[in-house]
């Protein structure tokens, strides 16, 4: 039998369960938290981390990225994702299926979940996407936290969008189904008012606030007259978070992004192509009302929809520009950062990136400092800023729509697991982390 893995974390400032602060010690072994307190005695040969000045926190669970993986790998693989992840503090995440192939049935699932366990160095799991034939994998496929439904912004089988098909979806099953929602009807149709325009600005004016009104109306009414399980991916709009504030079921759940936080249609100007994204980009009001609705709870986590593309793909003229942009190795500095100038709480960032997330997917042992969980754990610096240099990213693509932001919070040593992966700009890439379990 191989010794116990033990690693002791000394003087940290952890964020405790509650939200409290306190300056103690943390003991893992093997894969779990072991201890908290004060001070621990520990006499075993064990790995010892100095931690003070730095503040501990749960590893963040990414719950929307698009890792590339199968098919794209030239934007990203697994491997270098994980790598970013590592760096951003991210311990899990759960990605997308629009690989090629679309992950839309089993055998692709097990495919995905072969890979990863070869080349991950943090934790994961894989959604199930919907097409209009696929309904059997849907119910049966597993292990993974849902059913992806692309209403909009898609096209070839992984684009839903009529209702009918739809409804078919939610009205068989319990499993959570997590929906992009843009209207492709009403895109389609602005794409040819707008048709001919090549300032990427207008693509905000395209997908516009309606298009993902309509489809979150459609899919909150389709969840209501099944009690299916809903999650609203990546919501943009004041109108879409005014909605959920008059009625959002208990059973509803909805995320936003860092860029729909802190970035808006300004952007354009001086980034261009790099601020394309869907659902795009909105306005400084949009920004304000996300904000909020995200403190008062009516949004209930943060993920970064990580979606690479080479600078060579993005400097393509608009519309042929693809959208996406990379976010896991910045969300947590970001948020961090935000938190630092008093939008929000460390406490609260540590529920939307990590707690939150665990319990809306049913992720167990995951998301709090406490013993029984698992040592998945990142120490974070708040009392140095440094800016986002693209020449530092450990994402394929290395860009940032971020670039020269001027953060605090960033990781200083990630462990995934009760190992060490990311210390001090090191990556051990000997670390590999686990398939996640859903409840």
């Amino acid at each position: 039998m191989s010794s116990p893995q033990i690693l002791l974390i000394r003087r940290a400032c952890i964020v405790l369960p509650n939200g409290e602060m306190m300056i103690g010690d943390v003991l893992t072994r093997d894969r779990q938290i072991v201890e908290v307190a004060p001070e621990i005695s520990q006499t075993a040969v064990v790995t010892e981390i100095d931690a003070e000045g730095l503040t501990l926190l749960p590893g963040v669970i990414d719950p929307q990225v698009h890792f590339r993986e199968p098919g794209l790998e030239h934007k990203e693989d697994l491997f270098t994702a994980s790598c970013a992840c590592a760096k951003g503090g991210v311990t899990s995440f759960l990605e997308m299926p629009n690989t090629r192939p679309l992950t839309t049935t089993q055998q692709a699932l097990d495919d995905k979940l072969e890979r990863a366990s070869q080349k991950s160095l943090v934790n994961y799991g894989f959604f199930i996407g919907a097409t209009a034939e696929n309904l059997p994998d849907l119910l049966l496929a597993k292990p993974t936290p849902g059913i992806k439904i692309f209403m909009g912004s898609m096209h070839g089988q992984l684009l839903v969008d009529g209702e009918t098909t739809l409804e078919t979806i939610f009205a068989k099953g319990d499993r959570l189904i997590a929906v992009h929602a843009e209207d492709q009807a009403r895109i389609n149709q602005r794409r040819q008012e707008f048709a001919n325009i090549h300032d990427p600005a207008v693509h905000s004016q395209i997908q516009d606030n309606q298009a993902a009104l309509l489809a979150t109306q459609l899919v909150l009414k389709l969840s209501q007259k099944y009690h299916r399980r809903l999650h609203i991916l990546h919501m943009s709009t004041a109108e879409e978070a005014d909605l959920l504030r008059q009625e959002k079921p208990s059973w509803v759940t909805a995320e936003v992004t860092p860029q729909h936080l802190v970035l808006n249609t300004s952007a354009y100007e001086k980034i261009g192509t790099l601020a394309q994204m869907n659902p795009p980009l909105r306005s400084p009001h949009d920004n304000e009302v996300l904000w909020q609705a995200l403190r008062d709870g009516v949004i209930d986590f943060i993920a970064t929809d990580h979606a690479p593309h080479t600078l060579e793909e993005k400097a393509q003229e608009y519309p042929n520009s693809p959208s996406g942009m990379p976010g896991v190795e910045t969300s947590l500095a970001l948020m961090l950062t935000a938190a630092m100038e008093g939008k929000c709480t460390v406490s609260q960032v540590v529920n939307w990136m990590s707690k939150n997330v665990a319990v809306a997917y049913g992720i167990p042992n995951k998301g709090v400092i406490a013993p029984g969980y698992d040592a998945d754990l990142v120490l974070v610096d708040l009392n140095t800023y440094r800016p986002v240099r693209r020449e530092e990213l450990l994402t394929k693509c290395h860009w940032s729509p971020f670039e020269g932001w001027n953060l605090t919070g960033w990781a200083t040593t990630t462990i995934v697991g009760g190992e060490i992966v990311y210390d001090k700009g090191q990556v051990n890439t000997q670390v590999r982390g686990q398939a996640l379990t859903f409840l």
